[in-house]
């Protein structure tokens, strides 16, 4: 089941007041991006997250989901209204997170 774009669009206003978001669309589901570090993603209109150090201490009873079959296990982020806190969230995991390295092409 493909995520709605409405489900993004509500996502994104919650992360308005943080610099540096982008989502992407891949596969009918959207990645989450801070400075240009996934964070996490919609998946069936669930919000995802990484389980990094800083989102186990601020997500303590939160749920591990796989977001599809085959894929490591996220955390479910079910408090997606306190828009506060979701920026605290994004803020924090995007600080612990190192950006990705852009993969080299075989010649």
């Amino acid at each position: 089941m493909a995520s709605s774009k409405q489900y993004l669009e509500f996502i994104l206003e919650q992360l308005s007041e943080l610099d540096g978001v982008s989502a992407r669309a891949m596969m009918g589901e959207y990645l989450f991006y801070v400075d240009g570090k996934i964070v996490g993603g919609i998946y069936d209109d669930r919000l995802l997250v990484k389980p990094t150090k800083s989102a186990r201490m601020l997500l303590p009873d939160a749920a591990l989901e796989l977001p599809y079959e085959g894929a490591k296990e996220m955390l479910l982020v079910d408090n997606v209204d306190d828009k506060a806190f979701l920026t605290e969230l994004f803020r924090a995991m995007a600080r612990e997170l190192t950006t990705q390295k852009p993969k080299k092409k075989n010649r």
